[in-house]
């Protein structure tokens, strides 16, 4: 099998991937990866077969031994609907979308309408500022602020553990960066259970109580379980979201895209296309659990593969002049919210706040320009910017 050398902490590569991706796949659409010590995938026919594919999961076969450092990290991992297969992973995620339904992210449209106004009566507009601060981070942390019921004076202490929690799965990960993890974990998880304890005695029209009553075949979710959960919803949606919106804009700032983009006709292809070009995360694994031969291409069972969502996102068989950004393209499928059973469950809050979220910002100030290079942080396999700096005339 080809090598891949590609370093993904080299500074270059940071900045920007896809021109390794490009140079990968027209090598050879499965490749192993030494740094990760993985089997990459990198074409989308590939990469979504087996995001859907039940012979690849999420699981591991043999579960790698914890050091007793992360400890609390992997207690928290180990009831993650995100990590588990079926049975449990299929009670676990029916229980949550009993409460986390479409009708209820639907009624969130106007609070989202609501926060994206506040904060941008309070953007400078005599100096620069930084749309990932001041925009971008809080509009998906007050949005799970409030879909849980959590005091939003606790959102910047949530961001903070979030961070923390998700530096985990960067390739820069280290022993202060494990250590502040575990804690974090700890933290966050003793503060959803006292919560989750009061919301118990004291009910109201949140998440966190749907997810104690949510229930199926007489079976609730325990404790540990909605501790994970709502960790997760937190963990999952506020990344995501938090660089597609940065990424997004600076797309639509260099590309110079018309404000009709963002038009109500127009804002849904236009936020798919957004995913596409410069999505959040770029890599998601998969375990592989039987030897097989798909496509022509040879997997183990016990190989760990890795899942280039960002590189098939940028297939030209699948995609025409990929390399470019089209909001009208016609999109029926991208890989930036995953696939099959683990198909992401905040995609529909996701795209229903970067729908409010980027239309607001233009409509507000319509000739927004960058006034420094933007820089991607290192933080690999996610892909967002440190800062976006923006002048609003």
């Amino acid at each position: 099998m080809t090598l891949w050398q590609q370093l993904p902490t080299d500074p270059a590569f940071v900045q920007d991937p896809y021109p390794a991706y490009a140079k990968a796949r027209a090598l050879a659409p499965v490749q192993h990866w030494p740094a990760y010590g993985m089997t990459a995938v990198f074409s989308y026919k590939l990469v979504m077969q087996i995001l859907k594919d039940r012979r690849f999961g999420r699981e591991a076969i043999e579960p790698a031994e914890i050091p007793p450092h992360l400890a609390p990290f992997y207690a928290i991992e180990a009831h993650s609907m995100l990590e588990l297969e079926p049975p449990r992973h299929t009670r676990l995620r029916s229980l949550v979308l009993r409460a986390f339904t479409s009708r209820r992210i639907k009624e969130l449209a106007p609070e989202i309408q609501s926060i994206c106004d506040d904060l941008l009566d309070k953007i400078p507009q005599d100096q620069p500022f930084d749309l990932i601060k001041h925009y971008a981070t809080p509009i998906p942390v007050i949005i799970i602020c409030r879909l849980l019921g959590v005091p939003e004076s606790m959102s910047d202490q949530l961001l903070m553990w979030s961070n923390d929690m998700v530096a985990m799965y960067q390739a820069r990960r280290d022993r202060t960066i494990e250590d502040r993890a575990a804690q974090a974990a700890t933290d966050f998880a003793n503060f959803i259970r006292e919560f989750a304890e009061e919301k118990r005695k004291h009910p109201a029209n949140d998440l966190i109580t749907q997810l104690l009553n949510a229930e199926e075949n007489g079976n609730k979710l325990s404790m540990d379980e909605l501790i994970t959960t709502c960790i997760l919803l937190l963990n999952a949606g506020h990344e995501a979201t938090v660089h597609t919106l940065g990424n997004g804009v600076k797309t639509l700032i260099e590309s110079q895209t018309l404000p009709s983009a963002l038009a109500d006709q127009a804002i849904d292809q236009t936020v798919e296309e957004i995913l596409r070009y410069d999505p959040p995360l770029h890599v998601f694994t998969r375990y592989c659990y039987e030897d097989l031969n798909l496509d022509g291409h040879s997997f183990k069972r016990g190989d760990e593969i890795a899942l280039m969502l960002a590189a098939a996102n940028r297939d030209g068989v699948q995609w025409p002049d990929p390399n470019g950004f089209e909001p009208s393209r016609k999109i029926q499928t991208n890989t930036s919210f995953g696939g099959g059973l683990h198909f992401c469950v905040g995609a529909p809050l996701a795209r229903l706040e970067l729908r409010v979220a980027l239309p607001k910002l233009f409509t507000r100030f319509p000739q927004l320009q960058i006034t420094a290079p933007p820089k991607y942080a290192d933080l690999y396999h996610f892909h967002g910017l440190e800062r976006l700096m923006l002048t609003t005339n």
